[in-house]
């Protein structure tokens, strides 16, 4: 199954062909949803909660009413 390198590099393929295999390469290094997350600037991870009560949650972990 394996094909030597200069057969491959001789071997005429068309621009979609092209395309699809070089897409597929880009898909198997990068991942999958790398690519979604770049392409729609959105983290993939929903589980981060904004607490904003409790300790460390404002400027030194004290209150902002405190004095």
């Amino acid at each position: 199954m394996k094909t030597p390198l200069p057969a491959l590099m001789e071997k005429e393929v068309s621009r979609g062909e092209f395309l699809s295999v070089v897409g597929l390469a880009v898909m198997s290094i990068f991942g999958l949803g790398a690519i979604i997350k770049l392409l729609t600037g959105k983290s993939l991870d929903n589980h981060h909660v904004l607490n904003s009560s409790g300790y460390s949650s404002s400027a030194y972990g004290g209150r902002p009413d405190s004095r």
